[in-house]
């Protein structure tokens, strides 16, 4: 029989992933109780179905797709109907979190007698025609997790600690996610101080590829920041052994924050500006 999987939750990436599984032939459940029309209206878009913390316990695999902030809390909140179950599924964690956060995950799934995943989703969500992002996987249920390998997910199982997927994750994040901070950081100071035109041909000159890849990200960080927030703070827990970059990834959390509130406050100034810039020499 083909599995039940339940994906938490119907965000961005749950529901585009959830749509993966569903358009491959499988049933796919989410939590829609309490949640606003929008997530509604994209989990049904997506063909999955409203199921009760009970239902979501009786299937063959959770997949925790949320903000990092509340990875732990959603684990904890399954514990009770995990424990009663006399289904066991599989519990993949698949936020952007750092091995010691992993590590509390699985701590609190281990007494519901489920087997744990790791895994870290590199890429943008799922669309019709191409293969997805990246799940990199760990731990002992990983090879469990990569049987969705059938049902259209790209799932690469790594060696190594349970926490091997976050640790890949929380080091490409740290890269690619940092500077983007410190891009949009200087090109809002660039900004400020008034040559902003200046920055932007130096960068065309002799930094196209940078530039480009700048301009392609960039325009679609705004929206996203407030994820991002946690994100840095997971990170900068990742690195805490190097006071220097912890504090580096404190500042881009600092930085994220500034950008989400100006996105979301309706003022939008930051937001504006930087958008300005990327937009230069467009005709």
């Amino acid at each position: 029989m083909s599995p039940v999987v339940a994906v938490i939750a119907p965000g961005a990436m749950g529901a585009a992933v959830g749509k993966r599984l569903a358009d491959n032939g499988l049933k796919v459940l989410t939590v829609l109780k309490g949640r606003s029309p929008d997530t509604q209206a994209r989990a049904k878009s997506a063909g999955m179905a409203s199921a009760s913390d009970e239902e979501i316990a009786r299937s063959d695999f959770i997949l925790s797709i949320l903000p990092p902030g509340d990875a732990l809390s959603l684990a904890q909140h399954f514990v009770p109907v995990l424990t009663a179950s006399n289904a066991k599924p599989v519990y993949v964690d698949c936020n952007a979190i750092n091995p010691n956060t992993v590590e509390k995950v699985a701590a609190a799934i281990a007494p519901t007698g489920c087997a744990f995943a790791d895994s870290g989703i590199i890429g943008q969500p799922p669309k019709p025609g191409d293969a997805g992002p990246r799940f990199y996987a760990s731990g002992s249920a990983a090879q469990r997790f990569a049987s969705l390998r059938d049902y259209g997910l790209d799932i690469r199982v790594l060696q190594g600690a349970t926490s091997a997927a976050s640790a890949l994750k929380m080091s490409y994040a740290g890269i690619t996610k940092g500077t983007q901070a410190i891009g949009a950081a200087m090109m809002l100071a660039a900004t400020r101080a008034g040559n902003a035109d200046d920055l932007f041909a130096e960068l065309q000159g002799s930094q196209k590829e940078m530039l480009a890849w700048f301009k392609r990200s960039l325009s679609m960080m705004p929206p996203k920041a407030y994820r991002w927030i946690a994100e840095m703070q997971e990170i900068a827990g990742f690195v805490g052994d190097d006071p220097a970059a912890h504090e580096l990834y404190e500042g881009a959390a600092h930085f994220y924050e500034a950008i989400a509130g100006d996105f979301e406050g309706g003022s939008k100034k930051q937001t504006d500006a930087l958008l300005k810039f990327l937009g230069k020499g467009a005709s």
